[in-house]
């Protein structure tokens, strides 16, 4: 069995894989690194990977070191990958976006895809049917937004995300909730009408741990499918395997 672990900005999302199949999940906030080996405990892993878009506390490096299965970490522009990354920068690109695309180039073979990931950031990245990585776009998730709000003006309050959303605020809170979430269902809603129209044959996966409801015709190529990550970095690692049993084979 495989093990894959999605170090993210908010949490660590830790996904047990039989083969190709994801078969249990957890996941962890910060300071929680001991429950790595408890999840650990439960399964029979020979092998796993790990990416992360955070500098590693010493809590982490510790608990993935101490694990008793040899764990490959992700670096992009660095690590072989079985798709072709035509970012201009290979070295700069997240490695959760990384996995993202190649996730959903080997979910989707022989479509184009844009993968939607809305958190702390909302990325848009996308990959063709031919496997090619052309790039992506970053723009400030709701919580930065909200955040924004309250911290570069002298008197708008700290507003949480979830709550009621009318088309027009009737009180600062609402108005602010409202301008930011509506705001990013219509970024997000653009993007796929745009891309749908360059590129028909589009598969589009949302993913992250923020829901939207999307009021557009095209739902029909839309997956909410939080496994995305996961599935791309189980995929490396095999990937990875494969081409060190040719090098080995090779060497004989």
């Amino acid at each position: 069995m495989n093990l894959t672990v999605d170090i993210g900005n908010t949490c660590t999302k830790l996904v047990a894989f039989d083969g190709q199949e994801p078969v249990d999940e957890m996941r962890m906030d910060d300071g929680e690194a001991y429950k790595l080996g408890a999840f650990c405990s439960k399964h029979d892993f020979t092998r796993g990977i790990f990416s992360s878009v955070v500098c590693l506390s010493r809590e982490m490096e510790e608990a993935l070191s101490a694990l008793p299965f040899p764990m490959m970490r992700l670096q992009s522009g660095i690590t072989p990958v079985p798709i072709d990354n035509k970012y201009k920068t290979p070295l700069t690109l997240g490695t959760d976006r990384l996995a993202a695309v190649v996730g959903a180039h080997f979910r989707q073979r022989g479509h184009d895809a844009l993968v939607i990931d809305i958190g702390t950031c909302i990325t848009y990245d996308f990959v063709t049917a031919a496997g090619e990585y052309l790039g992506g776009n970053i723009s400030p998730g709701p919580t930065i937004r909200l955040k924004a709000l309250h911290n570069f003006t002298a008197s708008l309050p700290m507003v949480e995300r979830k709550g009621y959303t009318p088309l027009l605020g009737d009180s600062t809170e609402t108005a602010m909730r409202s301008g930011v979430m509506r705001g990013v269902v219509y970024e997000v809603e653009s993007y796929i009408r745009d891309f749908i129209l360059k590129y028909p044959n589009l598969f589009v996966y949302l993913t992250g741990g923020v829901h939207l409801d999307l009021q557009i015709s095209e739902k029909k190529c839309i997956f909410a499918d939080n496994f995305i990550v996961p599935y791309g970095l189980n995929r490396i690692l095999l990937y990875n395997e494969e081409i060190n049993s040719d090098e080995k084979k090779y060497i004989k």
